[in-house]
Order: structure tokens, then sequence, then C-alpha cells
């Protein structure tokens, strides 16, 4: 990627619908490109269908003038993997004078360095092979989580979507995380449209699974689907 130039797919305000942030308002910056592929992503964020194509400077003065930051209570940097634009992020954060909230895929720990001390909030995914079909990447996590709790500062929680296909050493690996790092663990059934795949009886036996081994467990589907919004 670029270094001082981001690809956007878009920008706009809408209510936050995942996690323990549900419900507050946020301006969403959806950045093109992905490092993983994971088979239930519902986002168009390929790297040639970018709308817009900044540098640090452009996407303040374009932020500048169509949103009201007094407004929202954070910036979303979403995608896509925001990360892979963290040379960009370095420059970009600093200018804006609001909340930055990191939503990241949590595999790339390298680039999180760059930007650690400029984000507030992480919103991290754990990513359970039987539900995204990419592969075991709970080493990538631990060490993702690991750079991220050297920021004090910082608010991290991370989601596990999940469908009837969850295994148990999944569910023990990602609350052993969840306990290692002391983080909430938010439990994301997979949706289909407004649909949750897993039944609600077999969500409940998931969350109750992970309740027993650690406490700071939600259960919380994607809200905005539901709402029917962005």
């Amino acid at each position: 990627m670029e270094s001082e130039i981001a690809r956007i797919k878009e920008m706009f305000v809408s209510t936050q619908g995942e996690g323990p942030y549900v419900g507050v308002r946020q301006l969403f910056i959806r950045f093109c490109a992905c490092n993983l592929m994971c088979k239930y992503c519902d986002t168009d964020y390929m790297y040639e269908n970018a709308n817009f194509v900044y540098s640090p400077e452009e996407l303040l003065e374009y932020i500048k003038k169509e949103f009201d930051l007094a407004s929202i209570h954070s910036i979303s940097l979403t995608g896509g993997e925001p990360l892979l634009h963290a040379d960009f992020l370095k420059c970009f954060i600093p200018l804006v004078d609001a909340k930055f909230y990191l939503e990241t895929n949590a595999t790339l720990s390298d680039e999180l360095y760059k930007i650690l001390d400029y984000v507030d909030i992480i919103s991290a995914d754990i990513k359970l092979p039987s539900a995204t079909g990419i592969g075991n990447t709970f080493e990538k996590h631990d060490k993702f989580f690991q750079i991220a709790r050297e920021n004090k500062k910082i608010y991290l929680f991370a989601k596990a979507v999940f469908n009837e296909d969850v295994t148990e050493e999944e569910i023990i690996a990602t609350v052993n995380l969840a306990k290692k790092y002391d983080f909430e663990l938010i439990l994301q059934p997979q949706m289909q449209n407004e649909t949750m795949l897993p039944s609600i009886n077999f969500a409940d036996e998931v969350f109750s699974k992970c309740l027993k081994r650690y406490n700071k467990v939600r259960l919380i589907p994607q809200v905005h689907k539901f709402l029917d919004i962005r």
C-alpha cells in the first residue's frame, strides 16, 4: 500500500451495530483491501473499487466539509482491513480532533505498532476456522493482543463470529485468549441478511459454555442488520 495515499470505498455516518458500542453514532471510513478472505464477509473492499483516493490532508478537508464531527461518538476505521493503511493512518489520525475506533481482523500486529498511540478503541476479530474457512489464526491473534495491551489507555474488546459448526476447541481457544489479555469477548452469531444462522438455543448454549470459563462474555448479534441500516 502507498504510505501516504489511501484508497477508500465509502464514508458515511450511521449507528454502530456490533459489540459493546451498539447504538453510538459514528463516522465510518471503509478502507479498501483485506489480507483475509472470510467466507461470511459481506463488504465490498476490493482495492480497485475505491471511490476515494486521498492523502491525509485531503481526507481531513473532505471530512471537515461533509461531516459534523461534534455530533458523533467516534470515527470508525473499518474495511476491508484498515491496518493495511497503517502508514497513511499514522499521518492522518493526529490531524483530527476525534476519538478513533479501529475495526480489525487482528492479524497484522506489526502494522498495529505504527498507530498504537493514536487509537482509542480496538474492536478486534477472533477468526474461527469453522466460520471463516481461512484456517487457524490464533497465533496471529495472540501476538496482536499482546501488542495492543502495551497501550493501557486503549479500550480493547474482541468479537468472534460463530455458526453451528463451531468446535469445543475453538470455544476454549477463544476464551483462553480473552482471559489471557483480560478483554471483553463478544459472541456474534453469523448472520444471513437479518436472520441468525445458528438457532437461538444453539447460540445460548455456546454463550453458556463460554461463561463457565470466563465472565466477561456477551452475546450480541449484528443489530444494524435487524434495523436495516449500514
